[in-house]
């Protein structure tokens, strides 16, 4: 007998092609309305609402009311955490679109994943940690040492005020494109909306694109530094 919970229906809802566009677009952690994914999808309006309310109904969607206009999000982060491991998978499995978008290599740079950084930088700030010894493994994952929550502290981001909310506060999410973990949970948040707090970077209109100007990436590299890295300097 087979243990544990049956993932052939998820498997299935998340292989259909108009679904998995759906859901990949969604990854930038902003709600869309139907007309919006009908567009990413390829479908037709009729066609996406079937789609939309089969994820809804397995619980990978979340559907919000505004009037008479419906959005749709991911339903968490446990969902926008399977699709980047997907994506992972896929990657190394050679599952790669026939044509790249204009805009991979900014993806692969620095990008959204649900509501933390990703891609080449975001890789960066775990490396970083970790090699500071800010961040070390712990029972249920990475966790920040003293050292690091009073480095977070000085650039501005409150880790006391963040361990009250109801989440982890560091977690390894996977990443596609490097083949290593970059920095989710509520202090991976905070260094996405430090950053765009502090004008160093600001996100593509439609798209989990992450633009840093050449002074932001500068500042950001200097403070995520590595032993012996020369980046922050090239980087300005």
């Amino acid at each position: 007998m087979n243990d544990g919970p049956n993932i052939v229906g998820i498997a299935a809802l998340i292989g259909d092609h108009a679904r998995a566009e759906i859901l990949t677009a969604l990854m930038t952690g902003q709600a869309l309305t139907p007309t919006e994914l009908a567009q990413v999808a390829g479908v037709t309006k009729q066609t996406v609402s079937t789609h939309l309310a089969k994820l809804v109904d397995a619980h990978l969607l979340a559907m919000e009311s505004q009037g008479r206009h419906r959005y749709f999000r991911l339903a968490d982060r446990d969902v926008a955490h399977l699709l980047e491991s997907l994506m992972g998978v896929a990657y190394r499995a050679g599952a790669v679109r026939v044509r790249s978008s204009p805009r991979e290599p900014a993806l692969r740079k620095a990008r959204v994943c649900y509501d933390h950084l990703a891609g080449e930088l975001g890789v960066r700030v775990f490396d970083s940690l970790e090699q500071r010894r800010f961040l070390r493994s712990g029972a249920e994952g990475p966790e920040l040492t003293a050292q690091g929550q009073q480095f977070f502290l000085k650039i501005g981001i409150d880790v006391e005020a963040l361990a009250r909310q109801r989440r982890a506060l560091c977690r390894a999410c996977l990443d596609w494109s490097m083949r290593r973990n970059h920095l989710a949970g509520a202090v991976g948040a905070a260094v996405l909306n430090r950053c765009l707090d502090l004008g160093w970077a600001r996100r593509a209109k439609g798209s989990r694109v992450v633009n840093f100007t050449a002074g932001g990436e500068k500042a950001f590299r200097e403070r995520f530094s590595l032993p012996g890295d020369t980046s922050a300097a090239i980087a300005g």
